[in-house]
């Protein structure tokens, strides 16, 4: 796939002979920088707006890059394992098969889907879930920590470190009478900033997530304090943490015999319908990018007018000397001949 290139946004510029002192994009007041005559831009408006779209350019060349490396990579690992499928239908049919060419595809797809992270630049998570900008998350649970036992037992306040002894504590008090609601975000603001989200399960359970990228620190580090109700006092205590499974598991596939090659045929098919899934999700946030790149190629010139157009009708309904200077700036540079010329286009 060919990455999309944007062409660089830039404000309108006119082309008249006359000049005049033009309204600030910026601020809004009247000032002697000088705009054109013809109603072009401002000049500080222009350059501002240049700025922000150029940002906002580059973080849609990269959505659209993330967007279409994950779908070579979908397309590839599709295309794998469609011919493991086949070679696993034509085994069990036979009875027999070519020598190790099933355990071949089941290797190169394994090695496909441990690329998954690098080959997707990071948007794309185990359950095949797609996110960019934002890079994928690890979502996990923390054995003893669910919303029942949260909500039992007395007042304790919690303790939680990442990363080791040397990082702040993080604390959530806990007491009764707290709803679902109310304990997710005081977990969830808590944890803030050591990169740890906190949301509720669909079957309510207490749900973390990190970047995948910070996943193996925390799985390693994370810690907690109590009071002695629902963690023990006095010392930091290692937690267990389980992690979501994987949509994909080709690393518990076996070929070993007739009832495990069907078995594997049926978690094959369902990979395949996962990553079909996926593909069709990642294609429509190709198609929103692309879209949003589009429309945002004729925003300077619009936002740019707006810009003028407003700072002027401000500035000319208020009496008084702001009045005179926007009218008469507007006026610097207009001759009779000119009015003339214009008058005659509409004959």
């Amino acid at each position: 796939m060919q990455i999309v290139q944007l062409p660089t946004s830039s404000g309108v510029a006119g082309k008249g002979s006359g000049t005049a002192r033009g309204v600030d994009g910026a601020t809004g007041s009247v000032d002697g920088a000088g705009t054109r005559a013809d109603g072009a831009a401002p000049r500080g408006a222009t350059s501002t707006l240049k700025r922000g779209l150029s940002n906002w350019d580059h973080q849609l060349q990269g959505e659209i890059s993330n967007a279409q490396q994950t779908l070579d990579y979908l397309e590839r690992s599709s295309s794998q394992l469609q011919a493991l499928k086949s070679e696993l239908a034509a085994k069990l049919a036979a009875r027999a098969g070519r020598d190790g060419q099933v355990e071949a595809r089941v290797r190169q797809f394994s090695s496909t889907w441990r690329e998954r992270s690098s080959a997707s630049g990071g948007s794309l998570d185990a359950q095949l879930g797609y996110s960019s900008p934002q890079t994928a998350q690890q979502s996990f649970t923390i054995r003893g920590l669910t919303m029942a036992s949260l909500q039992e037992g007395s007042q304790e306040v919690l303790a939680f470190s990442v990363g080791g002894a040397s990082q702040a504590l993080r604390s959530v008090n806990i007491e009764p009478g707290l709803s679902d609601d109310e304990i997710i975000a005081r977990f969830d603001r808590a944890l803030m900033p050591s990169n740890i989200r906190v949301r509720q399960g669909e079957d309510g359970q207490v749900v973390f997530s990190t970047p995948e990228s910070s996943w193996a620190n925390v799985r390693d580090s994370l810690a907690v304090r109590g009071g002695g109700i629902r963690f023990p006092t006095g010392q930091m205590n290692r937690v267990r943490t389980d992690p979501e499974p994987a949509a994909i598991a080709p690393e518990q596939w076996d070929t070993g015999d007739i009832e495990a090659l069907r078995a594997t045929l049926h978690e094959v098919v369902q990979a395949l319908a996962h990553i079909e899934q996926s593909r069709a999700a990642v294609s429509l946030a190709l198609a929103q990018a692309t879209a949003r790149v589009e429309n945002a190629q004729a925003a300077p010139a619009d936002t740019g007018m707006d810009t003028v157009a407003q700072s002027f009708t401000e500035k000319a309904s208020k009496p008084g000397y702001e009045s005179l200077m926007a009218i008469s700036s507007a006026l610097v540079g207009i001759s009779r001949e000119r009015v003339i010329a214009l008058l005659g286009l509409q004959r």
